[in-house]
């Protein structure tokens, strides 16, 4: 373990069997002069073998992910494995218990915060535990996600391009074993950049894919469902979970999530009339949305147009808007288009 690091935890990540507790975050306030936050944690090791980290909770109003690997660490013993996983169901435990997508520690985002430091505010400091002590153990990372409380987005699976040809064949592949409807290559523009946890596992060598899997800060079944047997497709494919005989994937379609101009934004305040649907196909110039202004209700509605066509995989949640909110995000297929499953 990284000697910088300041948060501790009784797990042994090099101990066989099952053991659940939970790191440690040091905080002080008012009340705890020296307190800690728990981050619960589960580790099952079955002698050597690949290693995986799987992850929810990052924004504490994403829940399928939580959900399916609360079950997971309740289902699957050291008996059933070869190697090592590493589970944290809710990885940013403060955001997890307000349900929101911040922590209200500090106000961090974790997901915009790697690689942290190990001595800065406590998202940051959980940042950094990821980081310096457990990618450098890691082979393959699972990041479980959904649209929070602001987006909806229909069940998908994201990498970021891989750095090596080789690296990017194997990238593709856990898409296509994980088995999401939708999966796409982004570099982040227009969201996290180099501040994600898939940028910073880049140096450590570990392949990262990360889910979207519902939004509303609500339950999809469907992205529950997909979060559940993709995560076990993937810890068989990588052979650490020595057998799997549910649901196969299906076919996957390979689109580009890559460029600001994917995203469509409101450039004002007022209330926001959505004119398309998820899993609509659209053209450039088309009307996404009419905004609706609050202080001037006489005026026409102000027409929000995609600049670019494609896939609707995304569409804000929430119908009250303010000014540089993301209302919609496209995909554009990739050659060639569909990986099957």
């Amino acid at each position: 373990m990284s000697n910088s690091t300041r948060i501790w935890s009784s797990i042994n990540f090099d101990k066989d069997g099952k053991q659940t507790d939970c790191l440690r975050l040091p905080i002080s306030t008012d009340l705890s002069a020296y307190g800690w936050i728990p981050i619960p944690t589960i580790c099952l090791r079955n002698g050597d073998g690949p290693t995986a980290l799987l992850i929810a909770g990052t924004h504490g109003d994403e829940y399928e992910g939580q959900i399916a690997l609360m079950r997971l660490s309740r289902n699957l013993g050291p008996g059933d494995i070869k190697g090592r996983i590493i589970i944290l169901p809710a990885l940013n435990f403060p955001a997890v218990q307000s349900g929101r997508r911040l922590s209200p520690i500090d106000e961090g985002n974790l997901n915009r915060l790697y690689p942290g430091r190990a001595h800065g505010t406590a998202t940051e400091m959980i940042a950094h535990y990821v980081t310096e002590v457990l990618l450098p153990i890691t082979d393959l990372v699972v990041d479980l996600h959904a649209g929070g409380r602001s987006l909806d987005y229909l069940p998908s699976a994201l990498i970021r391009p891989g750095t090596t040809a080789q690296q990017q064949e194997k990238l593709l592949k856990l898409l296509e074993v994980f088995g999401a409807p939708i999966g796409f290559l982004t570099d982040g523009s227009g969201g996290g950049g180099k501040t994600t946890l898939p940028a910073a596992a880049e140096s450590s060598g570990a392949l990262v894919i990360t889910a979207e899997l519902g939004g509303g800060a609500t339950l999809n079944r469907q992205g529950l469902e997909l979060a559940e047997h993709g995560v076990l497709r993937l810890l068989k494919h990588v052979g650490i979970l020595r057998s799997y005989d549910g649901a196969a994937p299906g076919p996957v379609r390979l689109m580009n999530g890559s460029g600001i101009d994917l995203f469509v934004y409101a450039d004002a305040d007022g209330i926001y009339e959505p004119l398309v649907d998820l899993a609509d196909e659209v053209k450039p110039g088309q009307v996404a949305a009419l905004l609706h202004s609050i202080d001037r209700p006489y005026n026409e509605p102000e027409k929000i147009r995609f600049s670019r066509g494609g896939f609707v995989v995304c569409k804000r949640f929430p119908t009250l808007v303010r000014r540089g909110d993301c209302l919609f995000e496209l995909m554009e297929d990739l050659t060639p288009p569909h990986v099957q499953g």
